[in-house]
């Protein structure tokens, strides 16, 4: 890989993401107790305006670290709690005849906010599910033949139970595609479980929790991270990783040219958290499993032997080869 470039306008700007970052995970820290890679991670799908999926068993702190994050940001939060009988316009609204005005007016659903909290997203419906495909792609929802464009910035972070099959529906293929990454927190270790119970033991943190980045700073700093420099090689080494997993034999279904885009975008924001103006190998291979492995089907074959995507991933990163300096 060529050396990078001193620019000092970038180390500046990458400076700025900096610190941001760690001012806002400071903050979350406040009320999530040992989890800074996945704070980081959420972090990362923000600075791409991407969506987050958390996934987990119940009970680790899926719904507090999306609320901890909203809370972080001072832009408009909307929780939607997913449900069986949850309705598309429960989501994305509608039109209704004011008898005052004689006119029908809009009526905005919860996904008309910049922070939107999907709660078990498994539990609803694919009908309602679906109404979700134009908004995380598009930023935008349609009702009645109209189009209405959803606030800037726009992010999903959504949580569901993945032991949990009975009343669930799965996310389809076209769904999970438009998550960013996906990140899974997993259990405390016992020192952490019993900091959790003592900062929980009188008050929730979370209650007298501050927002420490705005809206408009929240899209300077995005724009900030499209500036990051990727190298030809690193860039040649991400499409490859992609381009792998349509090659792999207990790979069924392979990443697709969306997740190529998204793990380049989210290499350059890691890289801008880390303070650099530069992506290197490391970067990628941080967030080669988060990006990649949620939107890959394996084949039948290794499903009945219990390979889990992650593996698959992970013998990926290992066989491509990795740009050197």
């Amino acid at each position: 890989m060529d050396a990078a470039p001193d620019f000092q306008g970038d180390d500046i700007k990458t400076a700025a993401v900096n610190q941001a970052a760690e001012k806002l995970i400071q903050n979350v820290e406040q009320v999530i107790v040992g989890k800074r890679e996945v704070i980081t991670l959420v972090l990362v799908a923000l600075l791409c305006e991407g969506h987050a999926l958390m996934e987990d068993v119940p009970g680790v702190g899926k719904t507090l670290l999306a609320k901890a994050v909203a809370r972080s940001l001072d832009c408009e939060f909307k929780r939607i709690q997913f449900t069986p009988d949850l309705l598309p316009s429960d989501v994305t609204g509608l039109n209704y005849f004011n008898q005052k005005t004689g006119q029908f007016e809009f009526l905005p659903g919860p996904i008309m906010a910049s922070v939107v909290l999907a709660d078990e997203i498994n539990r609803a419906t694919p009908r309602t599910q679906a109404c979700l495909l134009e908004a995380m792609q598009e930023r935008q929802v349609t009702v009645d033949s109209e189009t209405k464009l959803l606030p800037r910035p726009f992010l999903v972070l959504a949580t569901q139970n993945p032991i949990e099959l009975e009343g669930t529906f799965p996310l389809p293929e076209a769904q999970l595609d438009r998550f960013l990454l996906k990140v899974r927190q997993g259990y405390p270790s016992a020192e952490e479980e019993e900091a959790i119970v003592l900062r929980f033991e009188q008050t929730n943190p979370l209650d007298e929790l501050q927002s420490v980045l705005s809206g408009p700073e929240l899209m300077e700093l995005q724009a900030d991270c499209r500036r990051v420099r990727v190298e030809a090689s690193v860039l040649e080494y991400i499409v490859s990783l992609c381009r792998a997993t349509r090659e792999h034999p207990a790979i069924r279904l392979g990443a697709s040219p969306r997740a190529t885009q998204g793990l380049y975008q989210a290499a350059q924001a890691l890289a801008a958290i880390r303070g650099r103006g530069f992506v290197i190998p490391d970067d990628v291979k941080t967030l080669a499993g988060p990006v990649l492995a949620h939107r890959l089907i394996v084949s039948t074959e290794a499903r009945l032997r219990g390979r889990a995507k992650e593996a698959a991933v992970e013998e990926i990163v290992a066989q491509v080869r990795v740009p050197v300096e």
